[in-house]
């Protein structure tokens, strides 16, 4: 049967999408080459929307059958700091295959400013013989997704919207009307793209300087959890973030260094973000160097010491582990000799260099005879104050235990 909706690419983005559509009563289809990659949702969940009407299918001849096809495919930075954005060239030239007139498009992929129309726009063109703005609907969406958050979710978040033409952008906000409260109108395809630019960028330079002032509270003994706590109180002018050991999550910061040659603007005006990228991927060694005094500190050395890792994904309360500091600040204290082990409640096996880590099966025991406990993530289960109690030594990264009950970063 035709669905109104193809989401293309069911990981991080197209499986809330595609959840919140059939929630809105769109008969939606999903479409992967791979199996569906998302973490924040749950089998139960899925199956509802399975009984609600979502198929998933691996057949591109679906997405000719559709109103509105929303390219969701992943998008990350290569290792040249580059966007890789093949797997959304990917999914362009399949639809583009099957591509009908009057459908919308709209990429909600990360993408830098210019990506819908100068390199997404040519490969549906050239694979259907339609154009855009013309024959077919093209527009660009930022994703607001915050995984794991109950109170900001896709029906209750602004989104954003910008069409290649107006009608473009009108045939857009159509769409997501009928999924979310409010939509506003960008200018074009570019603003909008843009919006997600400076979103993501934001929440990165905010938290490089909360890792800065993290440093700079060690060494002055000043205790910048409570300084937070403080500054927080304010009504206006100030927005908290918190430091942490890295910076996780599928939202990359683009550093206009790195952008197409066309993107790029004279004088790399937003070097701040390069910095903060700097400053960020400082972490896991800053957390090492802690890690190693503390343990100097209570006469023993990291070779050998016994070290347990808790929380490994990015955010708490959640499996996703896409860009989570903790494989690296293992890795590095492997490098040192240490004896490392892990306890997180959402993930059953890790593994860090190919090589299996030994998970603890108790929580408090494994705590009591590591030489060193280190919070990576405060899952809501772990309760930092009896940790605390039990490690012998407890480095906390994220704040959350009792003023006192540990060394905080």
């Amino acid at each position: 049967m035709p669905a109104d909706l193809a989401v293309i690419g069911l990981g991080h983005l197209g499986l809330p999408l595609a959840q919140a559509a059939v929630a809105a009563g769109i008969e939606t289809v999903g479409y992967d080459s791979g199996p569906a990659t998302d973490s924040t949702l749950t089998a139960a969940e899925i199956r509802r929307m399975s009984a609600a009407g979502f198929r998933v299918t691996t057949n591109p001849a679906e997405l000719g059958r559709v109103r509105t096809a929303v390219i969701c495919a992943p998008t990350q930075l290569g290792a040249d700091r580059a966007l890789d954005l093949g797997a959304v060239g990917e999914a362009g030239r399949t639809l583009a295959a099957r591509l009908r007139p009057h459908t919308t498009v709209i990429l909600e992929s990360a993408a830098h400013p210019g990506v819908t129309e100068d390199y997404l726009r040519p490969i549906l063109e050239e694979g259907s013989g339609l154009r855009a703005g013309r024959d077919f609907h093209l527009a660009y969406s930022p994703s607001r997704l915050d995984p794991g958050n109950r109170t900001h979710t896709i029906s209750n978040t602004p989104r954003v919207i910008g069409g290649l033409t107006p009608a473009c952008t009108e045939s857009a906000h159509a769409f997501y009307a009928r999924l979310t409260e409010k939509v506003v109108r960008a200018r074009g395809l570019r603003e909008a793209e843009t919006v997600q630019l400076l979103e993501t960028n934001y929440r990165h330079v905010n938290i490089a300087l909360m890792n800065e002032m993290a440093v700079l509270c060690h060494d002055l003994g000043v205790d910048l959890w409570d300084v937070i706590r403080c500054a927080e109180t304010k009504p206006y002018g100030f927005q908290a973030f918190r430091p942490g050991p890295g910076v996780g999550g599928h939202g990359v910061p683009l550093d206009p260094n790195y952008l197409p040659h066309t993107t790029r603007t004279p004088g790399h005006p937003l070097r701040m973000v390069g910095l903060a990228q700097e400053i960020n991927n400082r972490m896991p060694q800053y957390v090492i160097q802690r890690c190693a005094t503390l343990l100097n500190e209570h006469g023993k050395s990291a070779r050998g010491a016994r070290v347990l890792l808790l929380g490994v994904t990015y955010k708490p309360d959640l499996a996703d582990q896409e860009g989570s500091p903790a494989r690296e600040i293992a890795s590095r204290l492997l490098d040192l000799g240490a004896l490392i082990s892990y306890h997180d409640p959402y993930i059953a096996g890790w593994r860090v260099r190919d090589q299996p880590v030994p998970r603890a099966d108790s929580l408090y025991e494994a705590a009591a005879n590591a030489d060193l406990t280190i919070l990576l993530q405060h899952h809501r289960t772990y309760d930092m104050q009896g940790l605390a109690v039990k490690a012998q030594l407890l480095l906390d990264t994220r704040g959350a235990s009792p003023a006192g009950a540990a060394h905080r970063l």
